[in-house]
């Protein structure tokens, strides 16, 4: 794929899952650590529901609902409280039960790139994060480089909409063709941002193969080269950081 140009950008927007830390097996603690509290709070949960089961219902609940794709969060509270209440336990422990996942679901461990290359970033560009997920900045302690974090969940409407990503455009005062947005997934990022008239940079950690229908402005394997591109193009922006 060849690199596109980088000139004129001011502001870098990310994704989070898979971008800036691996989800996988962040969300498998959190649920094992979960599922240990159940046991103990909600043991009848446990014996009728594995968290095989309980995942495979969420999966049945999005089908029947598409709103649940764009809030993970209300999805899993709504499953939990379903199952409480079916195995004739009190619905209102998917509160407790669902403080305990955000909370673990937020120690997540960073790829080793990504601290350096948000401080080598932030003072030159106006950085920001869309996420279809609901990981908490403040909690993982990264918000201080962000000017402005979109989530999901907040808004009703998610990742590749056009507005998702207008919306962090406006909030950062900049234009769509000004910002480019850096993601792990090719069409919720990469087609999804391009489609909103923003530049998109593929964040290929793993030697995935893309098909030749998706042409990322840049693909590159972590924030130093989406870094190098950018210094590349002479983007230091005249910006006032205030």
């Amino acid at each position: 794929m060849a690199t596109k140009n980088a000139m004129g950008i001011k502001a870098v927007l990310f994704d989070l899952d898979d971008t800036l830390w691996p989800i996988a097996p962040t969300i498998r603690r959190a649920e094992i650590i979960l599922h240990e509290w159940l046991a103990q709070h909600a043991p009848r949960l446990v014996e009728t529901h594995s968290m095989d089961s309980l995942r495979a219902r969420r999966m049945a609940l999005i089908e029947t609902n598409p709103k649940y794709r764009h809030d993970l969060w209300a999805l899993r509270h709504t499953v939990l409280r379903e199952a409480l209440e079916a195995c004739g336990d009190d619905p209102a422990k998917a509160d407790a039960a669902m403080a305990i996942f955000s909370r673990e679901r937020n120690v997540v461990t960073l790829y080793d790139d990504v601290l350096p290359g948000l401080q080598n970033l932030a003072p030159r560009f106006l950085l920001g994060s869309i996420s279809n997920g609901f990981a908490d900045l403040q909690a993982i302690g990264l918000e201080q480089h962000f000017r402005v974090s979109i989530a999901a969940h907040k808004l009703g409407f998610a990742k590749p909409e056009a507005r998702i990503f207008h919306l962090a455009c406006e909030a950062l005062k900049v234009a769509p063709h000004e910002a480019v947005y850096v993601g792990d997934d090719l069409s919720l990022d990469v087609e999804g941002a391009q489609q909103a008239g923003l530049r998109a940079v593929w964040i290929n950690r793993f030697a995935r193969e893309a098909p030749d229908s998706v042409q990322p402005d840049l693909v590159c394997t972590d924030l130093h080269g989406l870094a190098q591109w950018l210094d590349e193009a002479g983007n230091w922006n005249k910006i006032a950081f205030d």
